[in-house]
């Protein structure tokens, strides 16, 4: 036998001779005394403190823990959730019930469901009818495909999912599958189903995994990644399923809603959105819901100022030239800071129109208070890359805007990048509200379900475990200071690690996790670091694969948290895979890694060698020479990433074809040197060595106590800390959790929480402040401040969404309005025009004609010329013509008239229209306008309403008919034409809905102001917004119709209409 490791140097521990921790972590409150050093027997490890405990006798522990156990069961039966899922297993009972009848079928027949299934539907009946037939066809399809059979709890989670509700399904429950039964069941209407996932990664995953039962059982399934062309991308979402990220979602749906024409639209219009499934829901609504994507354009600012006003900001000091507010990061200069920061920069006025600095000096010092190198970004080429604090991944397309982007180059001294102007914005909150059915799955959901419910109306559900939870969360640990926390912290993992546990320590920044990591290595502990580094992220799946073998320590940032599944013993998929790359690579490629690779992983010198079979080991070798033969004799040379891209495409391959298939494939093409299928082959060799290997090492770790993983410190939400828990304790797995805090943790200083109690606590316990204090008491003050924080936090969305409904709804008429007119026929187009055309006219009226008083009192003189100077040339001489006088001569003979025919009624003496009304499409066209004239509420009611509604009309009627008549002499056919008016409509929108944008977010920032007035900003916003709004559409409106009747007075080329 042979083994893959790559260090020779192993440390053998057995399972009888594990040394006792050091320091052992009590479950509950204890009494700590310390001895004093002068006491202790002099050695070589007596330079630490020893402690020692008086804990509570184990029956009273065992009788604690069995109450606990009895209250947990009664509030579990009392609870709503508890007979929800009671009665979703009546549906299980049902696809139980068809198991066996599924099971006989063939493949082809079991195929032909699909088509039975939309036939049915087709007739009447509904997705509620055939649900438990979809739901058992699903899970025999997956037990063919994949080997997997959804358990009862997951047909459980699956029906949670298709009735619009988020299921809750602790880490390792196996969401991903649960998915495949609504999303097939709904798929099967023809409208498209959206499967949402927080990356490009998992999104393809998912789609070549759980693609294979939908693909098998006839549905299409898509999948959008990051660098798809419109094209691709348009195939893709016309799928019946489509995978796709949160943010090429958004993206897509905002770049439509910028389309020049309909043919550059990608998602299903006119209803891009029917039902979506989305994974990790928490994260996408709650804590990415309130950060908006944006499509930005770039402004004309003045990037110079940017570094001088980085200068200004390292010049003056905090609490004497300006205060800091940690709990919303907002800056305020005092009058020193003021005075200081002008005589730096040579103004009177840091507020002075002309020569702004207050932004600039302001953006300066939140970069330097707010924005820390390797905790909220990295530096990297020559540029600032954010890191997301959720998931602790550098987002390299991503910008801070507001010129906070712009502050942060400045500070770092980096080449500044031009200034934005928001020209599409929308809220994940707004983005997913816009489907019609929205349903979610996550681990961690439950404490934030009363926000699900109001803002999506969307239950929580909690589906059982298919067995039991038996992971133990030890006890908070509470520090004094940093410094004591981080002691014990290294403390515990050199215990653990001395037991042979394997342990995930999740810390919040890059900063901590390599603080961390130096502390490691001075006690010479291996182990591994995952964070947002290039060098670190570069090996992610391989650390994550590795993190539950035995002896692994692993220090990440959230990028642990979420999507990713630790199994005690290690991942033998992925591990094959590694062996494959580490044997093949060489002969693909002799290209460099192009990414930076933080030597050889160090935790390798501890894990256990992986015992290769000599079949492997051929196959291996068989392949090697293969590969090496291809490389030279074919003159064929890959890149890295090519090489390895080979290898995960045949890789996949081993794991959608059945061994005996790929035998046949290598005889076959053994004159042509099959290298895919017998890397293939090789890799379902390996693969079985590794199973063997992971089993055996999981008893062991499962036989050790399982993954123990430590916190750093309370995240400012329970769900983030319950998401690092999830890691242990897997699919009934053993594991352990303990959190530990210092009382100099970001969340207690960002918050200003009094912790002056905890410190006097420890004080009075014992004389050193590095001690940990833990129990009862201190773990339910410590939750307070934390669900203080949810609050605020929480206060915070809810104030957004509320001010983003607003904007909500102005985009979905615009959107909406857009769209109609892209897609919409050249008819529909021409109806917009009119309409457009019509309310320039009525506003024109509106200004300056009362209808309570004659029309005498009326402005004529300034209506006349209004209209004038709005219809341009296309009036003919006969209408410039018209006085004032006589204007409103025939205005007294059309009141004194009894009744009129609207048909073909004029004002007596005036001209009339051209008689471009012909056909009775027109006809019908003047006479809505007409009833629309009649029923409009906004006009004033009086005795003259009647008059007033005719001169709208007739002026309505000369306006559309003057324009119809000078496109119709221009000569061009009815195609050019409606692509004039498609354009000009279009560009004008948007345009128009650029600036709108951006005085709404001025007036978002500004508008708290007013609070100091005792008026509610949110009303306020919502009255100046509608106000903009309205004032918006009127400038669209006339701009519009301006745009037209210049361009057709004067016809230049298509290309050269361009609103500005």
């Amino acid at each position: 036998m042979a083994t893959f490791s790559s260090s020779s140097s192993l440390f053998n521990l057995t399972s009888s001779s594990f040394p006792t921790p050091k320091r052992f972590l009590p479950p509950r409150t204890t009494f700590l005394r310390t001895t004093p050093l002068s006491l202790l027997p002099h050695s070589s490890s007596s330079s630490r403190i020893i402690r020692r405990r008086i804990t509570p006798t184990p029956i009273i522990s065992s009788l604690k823990e069995d109450l606990g156990r009895v209250a947990k069961g009664w509030s579990d039966f009392t609870s709503l959730n508890y007979w929800v899922v009671k009665d979703y297993y009546r549906l299980v009972n049902s696809v139980n019930a068809l198991e066996n009848q599924t099971q006989k079928l063939s493949d082809e027949q079991l195929a032909a469901k699909t088509k039975e299934f939309r036939g049915r539907l087709g007739q009447g009946e509904t997705l509620a009818d055939i649900q438990a037939e979809a739901f058992a066809v699903v899970r025999e399809a997956a037990r063919r495909k994949l080997g997997m059979r959804h358990f009862d709890v997951q047909i459980i989670g699956g029906a949670v999912l298709h009735d619009g509700s988020i299921a809750e399904m602790k880490t390792g429950e196996g969401k991903t599958l649960v998915s495949t039964l609504a999303a097939y069941l709904n798929a099967l209407t023809g409208e498209g189903v959206h499967v949402v996932t927080v990356n490009d990664y998992l999104a393809q995953r998912d789609a070549e995994w759980m693609g294979r039962v939908h693909r098998f059982l006839g549905l299409s399934v898509g999948l959008i990644q990051r660098n798809m062309t419109a094209e691709e991308r348009r195939s893709n979402y016309r799928c019946d399923i489509t995978y796709t990220n949160n943010s090429e979602l958004g993206f897509d749906y905002l770049r439509d809603n910028l389309a020049g024409s309909s043919g550059d639209l990608v998602m299903r219009w006119p209803k891009p959105f029917h039902f979506a499934i989305v994974d990790e829901v928490d994260s996408v609504l709650i804590d990415e819901g309130r950060n908006p994507l944006l499509i930005s354009g770039e402004a004309s600012q003045d990037a110079a100022r940017y570094p001088v006003a980085a200068k200004v900001a390292e010049l003056i000091v905090r609490d004497i030239h300006y205060t800091v507010q940690l709990k919303d990061n907002s800056v305020e200069l005092t009058d020193e800071g003021i005075a200081l920061a002008e005589m730096a920069l040579e103004t009177n006025d840091l507020w002075d129109e002309n020569d702004p600095w207050a932004r600039f000096v302001m953006n300066a010092l939140k970069a330097k208070e707010f924005y820390r190198c390797d905790v909220q970004y990295i530096v990297r080429d020559g540029k600032a890359l954010i890191i997301n604090e959720l998931t602790g991944r550098v987002e390299e397309k991503r910008r801070w805007s507001d010129g906070i982007h712009q502050a942060v180059e400045a500070k770092e001294g980096l080449k500044i990048q031009a200034d934005s102007v928001v020209v599409a914005q929308i809220t994940y909150q707004s983005l997913f509200k816009l489907y019609p059915k929205l349903s979610g799955m996550t681990g961690t959901a439950k404490t934030e379900e009363k926000e699900f419910l109001k803002m999506f109306q969307m239950p929580v559900i909690e589906v059982p475990t298919n067995l039991s939870n038996i992971r133990k969360d030890l006890p908070i640990q509470a520090f004094a200071t940093a410094r004591g926390k981080w002691d014990y912290v290294r403390e515990e993992v050199e215990n653990m690690f001395r037991q042979g546990r394997p342990v995930l320590v999740g810390s919040t920044s890059v900063e901590n996790s390599e603080y961390l990591s130096a502390l490691l290595r001075e006690r010479k502990i291996p182990h591994n670091v995952l964070n947002a580094r290039p060098k670190y992220a570069a090996r992610e799946a391989e650390i994550v694969a590795q993190a539950g073998r035995k002896n692994a320590i692993t220090i990440s940032t959230n990028m642990a948290g979420r999507g990713t599944d630790i199994i005690l013993g290690g991942n033998p998929k992925m591990l094959a895979k590694e062996i494959i790359e580490d044997s093949l690579l060489s002969f693909l490629t002799q290209e460099a890694p192009d990414f930076e690779v933080d030597g050889e992983p160090i935790s390798q010198q501890v894990l256990s060698k992986i015992k290769v079979g000599p079949s492997s080991l051929a196959l291996l070798a068989k392949t090697a020479l293969m590969a090496k033969y291809v490389c030279k004799s074919e003159g064929k040379s890959w890149t890295y990433r090519k090489a390895k891209s080979i290898i995960s495409e045949s890789v996949e391959m081993g794991q959608s074809t059945e061994m005996q298939e790929l035998k046949k494939l290598v005889d076959e093409q053994s004159e042509m040197y099959p290298l895919g299928p017998s890397i293939a082959l090789a890799y379902l060799s390996v693969l079985e060595d590794c199973e063997k290997h992971c089993f055996n090492e999981g008893l062991e770790v499962k036989r050790l106590g399982g993954l123990h993983v430590i916190g750093t410190s309370l995240h400012e939400s329970r769900r983030i800390d319950n998401q690092l828990r999830g890691r242990a304790g897997r699919q009934g797995d053993p594991g352990s959790t303990r959190f530990m805090v210092s009382l100099q943790d970001e969340m207690f200083q960002k918050f200003n929480f009094d912790t002056q109690w905890a410190v006097k606590l420890i004080s009075k316990i014992t004389n050193d402040e590095d001690m940990p204090i833990e129990g009862d008491a201190i773990v339910k003050q410590l939750l307070a401040l934390q669900t203080n924080a949810e609050k605020f936090f929480f206060g915070i969305r809810k104030s957004l969404v509320e001010f983003d409904e607003v904007l909500e709804v102005q985009r979905k008429h615009v959107y909406d309005l857009r769209q109609l007119i892209l897609t919409g026929d050249s008819e529909s187009c021409s109806q917009h025009i009119f309409q457009y055309m019509q309310a320039v006219v009525d506003e024109i009226i509106f200004g300056n004609v009362d209808p309570l008083k004659h029309p005498s009192k009326w402005n004529l003189g300034k209506l006349l010329k209004e209209f004038n100077v709005i219809a341009g040339k296309i009036l003919n001489d006969s209408f410039v013509a018209i006085t004032e006088e006589a204007l409103l001569e025939s205005l007294g003979q059309m009141h004194e008239l009894s009744s009129v025919n609207i048909n073909n009624f004029q004002f007596p003496n005036l001209p009339s229209p051209p008689n471009a009304f012909r056909g009775i499409r027109r006809k019908s066209s003047s006479l809505k306008r007409w009833l629309a004239i009649c029923s409009d509420d906004s006009a004033k009611d009086g005795k003259y309403r009647g008059t007033a509604n005719l001169l709208r009309k007739y002026l309505g009627d000369f306006l559309i008919a003057s324009y119809l008549d000078v496109v119709q002499e221009s000569g061009y056919d009815d195609a050019y034409v409606k692509e004039i008016e498609r354009t000009v409509l279009v560009k004008t929108l948007d345009c128009f809905w650029r600036d709108h944008l951006v005085n709404m977010n001025r007036l978002s920032s500004s508008v708290n102001v007013r609070s100091f007035g005792h008026r509610n900003p949110l009303e306020e916003y919502k009255i100046d917004g509608c106000r903009f709004f309205i004032s918006m559409l009127s400038a669209t409106r006339r701009l519009t119709v301006e745009s037209l009747l210049r361009y057709w007075s004067s016809p230049m080329e298509s290309q050269e209409i361009y609103v500005s």
